[in-house]
């Protein structure tokens, strides 16, 4: 993954609300690609970090995968405990992505890959990683009372699966996130992004 990745506000710090207290410290915001367009182009060392953190979702994936030879896919499993208010719109985020994609699925369950916290950041919504390959997806309340709450959640979980954001793109593109504004309710990945994942993904 070549590419450098969105910083979701302006840089700075942000405490976890109490909602999502188990979630992790919150990073700085060079750890973070989030979901709303901003004039920050991102950093190498965002980039390696969000990299690491896709890799290390792939390997945990796979060494599941590897004690049961018999799985036909990557099935990467995801918590969503710690985002009650989000069960839903996760529920749907991860049933698109198992509709668009065939070379990985997300299950949800236990000994999860990732994790989703909820609670409000002044950055908004995105997935974070610590550098060392841990991350999860952090889920605003305000803007995704703002934005389409299903588009934020599957973006955000597109991160995961690999992909960079991409504002400039249309609202038919779904890592283009908040860049085509409030209107754009599009939850789906186009072709071209679900032939990334599923290359991404390839040779499980």
């Amino acid at each position: 993954m070549s590419a450098t990745l969105g910083l979701a506000l302006a840089a700075g710090l942000a405490v976890l609300p109490t909602t999502a207290a188990a979630a992790p410290a919150a990073p700085t915001a060079a750890a973070v690609q989030g979901y709303t367009a901003s004039t920050y182009a991102g950093s190498a060392q965002e980039a390696a970090d969000n990299q690491a953190f896709f890799q290390a979702v792939m390997a945990s994936a796979k060494a599941k995968q590897a004690a049961n030879p018999g799985l036909a896919t990557v099935v990467v499993t995801y918590d969503a405990s710690s985002a009650p208010s989000f069960r839903t719109q996760i529920a749907n985020a991860a049933q698109i992505w198992n509709s668009s994609v065939s070379n990985v699925q997300l299950r949800a369950g236990s000994a999860a890959d990732f994790r989703y916290y909820e609670g409000n950041d002044s950055r908004g919504s995105y997935a974070s990683t610590d550098g060392h390959g841990r991350g999860y997806v952090f889920l605003d309340y305000q803007q995704n009372r703002q934005y389409n709450s299903v588009r934020v959640t599957a973006h955000e979980t597109g991160h995961v699966l690999g992909l960079p954001d991409h504002y400039s793109g249309p609202c038919s593109e779904l890592m283009s996130g908040g860049g085509p504004g409030t209107s754009c309710t599009n939850p789906y990945p186009n072709a071209t992004e679900r032939s990334r994942v599923n290359s991404l993904w390839a040779r499980g």
